[in-house]
């Protein structure tokens, strides 16, 4: 007999914003997400630490397509920091480091964040997702290697301190761009003001272009399990999936006709016409009766499809 091949899951396609639960990894939250929505494929925007708890972006089927769009969007966490402990991991989940009895003064902590604020250089948590020579850094660090990452430039649009509860710990939020670190954060302030610091508590709230309010908590789809009927209950969660084609917002549109995204699903260009054509540009997508069907480059009056949509 031959084997029996591995069981495909549906061509469903959307993003699901989820709320990830604290202690619950990313790679764990997608898989949960695949298997409940029977999707045959997912992928995320973004990993959150297991410590960390808020927004995580899943795409899945065709909306993986769109995921390097998500990356790049600009990202806001609230983030406590708890002085007078430097950890190896930045955070709680680590092992203790060096220790202080220095409380930084409210005033300090304000002063300090200006120099936090634009493109700023960032050397990345020891355990961390960086490659160093093929080599994930948190592999190299759990394995006791000492583990040197180059600084990086990363922005950061604004940082705001929200509160000191107490003389241990201070409350910020931030929003920042691709590949910011907020560990890092807590890590230079605390050596900044000759404290040392870590991350206690960490929340996303937004990854754009989604909204706070767009946010699924992930009981709200377990509790969609109880429902014995399969095709309603997947109807149920379908209902929160958002399109592929509203994360593309930041992206020049063009409108086309049947016959064009025929033209387009088959891999060929079509010709622009028209005083609302979009001039040349690395990235535009084309949306056909309101849905998109591909993602590409427009060059000498032509859309060149690079990433095609299946309908």
């Amino acid at each position: 007999m031959g084997r029996r091949g591995k069981k495909k899951g549906r061509p469903v396609s959307g993003w699901l914003v989820l709320d990830k639960p604290w202690d619950f990894g990313s790679t764990e939250a997608v898989s949960k997400i695949k298997w409940l929505f029977k999707a045959d494929k997912a992928g995320h925007a973004g990993t959150l630490d297991p410590l960390a708890s808020g927004m995580l972006p899943i795409a899945l089927g065709e909306a993986t397509k769109t995921v390097p769009y998500v990356m790049d969007g600009r990202k806001i966490y609230e983030f406590t920091v708890a002085w007078g402990q430097q950890r190896n991991t930045d955070d709680l989940e680590g092992e203790v480091t060096a220790e202080s009895d220095t409380r930084p003064e409210r005033a300090a902590i304000e002063a300090l964040l200006p120099d936090y604020t634009g493109v700023i250089e960032q050397v990345p948590p020891a355990f961390s997702a960086v490659k160093i020579a093929g080599e994930r850094a948190y592999d190299m660090a759990r394995g006791g290697e000492v583990v040197e990452i180059p600084a990086r430039e990363v922005e950061i649009h604004r940082i705001t301190l929200l509160g000191c509860p107490d003389a241990d710990h201070a409350v910020f939020e931030v929003e920042c761009g691709k590949g910011t670190y907020v560990r890092a954060l807590a890590r230079d302030f605390g050596r900044d003001l000759g404290c040392y610091g870590h991350i206690s508590a960490l929340r996303r709230s937004m990854v754009a272009p989604f909204a706070e309010s767009a946010m699924v908590p992930l009981s709200e789809l377990v509790a969609l399990e109880e429902i014995e009927d399969e095709a309603e209950r997947l109807a149920r969660l379908d209902a929160f999936l958002v399109p592929a084609g509203e994360v593309l917002v930041s992206l020049p549109r063009i409108d086309i006709s049947d016959d064009q995204a025929h033209r387009l699903k088959m891999g060929n260009s079509i010709i622009l016409r028209g005083r609302d054509a979009p001039v040349a540009t690395d990235d535009a997508c084309a949306f056909a009766r309101g849905a998109l069907v591909a993602i590409g480059e427009v060059a000498g009056g032509e859309f060149h499809p690079r990433r095609v949509f299946k309908s």
